[in-house]
């Protein structure tokens, strides 16, 4: 219980850095999202009218106002309205956020499966030339622009092979080549981060024991260093979520798909303060929950972190005891 409100009460404090950060680096922008859609001449609206929109929408207030108010919304679930549509922006994001988390999804799947791959191929390939190969091809894929990934697949399996099509395609079909722009650049990190624990596992002295015994060396990979392995590969994909969120920016973008990744673009075009911090706080809030997520996962996997956190709970009424005695 004292571990889940110390990792609560930490959520909270990235929460309001998250917040408080957006904040004022969009108020640092130059320009106005107001005057941006009404200053137009066409719509021939005046000073005074342009002075009651910005009113309406706050852009009037002092900074401080501004930053209370938003934040008071916030903690009601009050994301504010868009400058861009004129709708609340937690409408916007509740449409947005299914496709997005949809495609975030379906490409971590595959990127831990490509990695899982790439670091079994190069665990038990029968020569020295080829797992050194297949070491070096998360960093090829690490040094992938997403947008240029895109691209590429577009015009190799759409236009070249005739293999999916880009202009027509059912919901299923949309998603392929979405989600391998998305995971080839999520699998490298993994992939790096799996192949070097899984090295460190097998120089362990209980390996060289199964190896004895003459267990093949996929019995061994499988059941005794996989599981160890797993671990490091865990951490390292609880903080990868915001690059996910980041290359479904470039991603739908790319494929014209409806998302966060597209609604954070177009605000940024139109300077849609509001629609930034709701998407902001979103993505902040999805890493603190996959990263509590990961804390709690952590522990069934490894018997010692179980036993790590029990006695950190034990300890802390005996460290308290000690500090009253001490002070008395």
């Amino acid at each position: 219980m004292r571990f889940v409100l110390r990792r609560a009460g930490q959520a909270a404090i990235v929460l309001i850095a998250a917040f408080t950060a957006t904040f004022f680096l969009l108020q640092l922008l130059p320009g106005d999202a107001i005057l941006i859609k009404f200053a137009d001449p066409s719509l021939g609206l005046s000073a005074e009218q342009l002075d009651g929109i910005r009113a309406t929408y706050g852009a009037d207030l002092p900074w401080w106002q501004q930053y209370a108010h938003a934040a008071l919304g916030f903690l009601r679930g009050d994301f504010g309205y868009s400058t861009q549509f004129g709708t609340p922006v937690l409408a916007l994001l509740t449409e947005a956020i299914p496709s997005t988390l949809l495609l975030a999804s379906l490409g971590f799947a595959v990127a831990v499966l490509l990695a899982a791959v790439i670091a079994a191929v190069s665990s038990l390939a029968p020569f020295a030339w080829l797992r050194g190969l297949l070491r070096q091809v998360p960093g090829l894929f690490v040094a992938v622009p997403v947008f240029w990934l895109g691209i590429l697949l577009i015009q190799v399996f759409s236009f070249g092979l005739g293999w999916v099509p880009i202009v027509g395609a059912d919901p299923v079909q949309g998603l392929i080549l979405p989600v391998l722009t998305l995971a080839v650049p999520i699998s490298a990190p993994i992939a790096q981060v799996l192949v070097r624990a899984i090295d460190q596992v097998q120089a362990q002295p209980f390996i060289t024991v199964v190896r004895a015994k003459g267990a093949p060396p996929a019995w061994v990979l499988t059941r005794s260093v996989a599981r160890n392995a797993a671990l490091p590969t865990l951490t390292i994909a609880g903080l990868l979520f915001g690059e996910l969120v980041g290359g479904a920016v470039v991603t739908e973008t790319v494929f014209g798909r409806t998302g966060i990744g597209r609604l954070t673009e177009q605000a940024v075009a139109n300077q849609d303060i509001p629609v930034l911090q709701g998407v902001v706080l979103i993505s902040a809030l999805g890493f603190v929950l996959i990263s509590f997520a990961v804390d709690l996962v952590t522990p069934l996997i490894d018997p010692r972190q179980r036993r790590t956190v029990a006695s950190s709970a034990r300890r802390a009424p005996l460290d308290a005891r000690r500090d009253q005695e001490a002070i008395a």
